[in-house]
């Protein structure tokens, strides 16, 4: 399976934003939730300017394990993301990803 699209919008996360793995499912409907999703993220190619380290797990959980969750974290504060504790800041740092084909309302006249 060919995980580009996953890749595509991954790489429209804004520096100082993360997604959870769930959004990243929902937003692609990709089969398998957010288990899929975190699969696409293990499989990431080095060296391809994909930000992987915007995509947390519920809540703003690191889900993966050391050293990368460390690398992880760091990555992420470099970028301005604020932590409460071990977890992101969610309700500062959470990006919406707009939803396709949806236009926004127009004014009656």
């Amino acid at each position: 399976m060919s995980w580009d699209r996953v890749y595509r919008l991954v790489k429209k996360i804004p520096r100082g934003r993360v997604l959870t793995y769930g959004q990243l499912a929902r937003a692609l409907k990709l089969p398998g939730g957010a288990r899929t999703a975190g699969r696409a993220m293990f499989a990431c190619p080095a060296r391809r300017g994909i930000p992987w380290q915007r995509v947390v797990g519920a809540e703003g959980r690191i889900l993966i394990r050391e050293p990368q969750a460390s690398l992880q974290q760091k990555l992420l504060e470099s970028e301005g993301t604020r932590f409460a504790g071990s977890r992101v800041d969610m309700a500062s740092h959470q990006w919406k990803p707009k939803q396709k084909g949806k236009c926004p309302k127009r004014k009656s006249r």
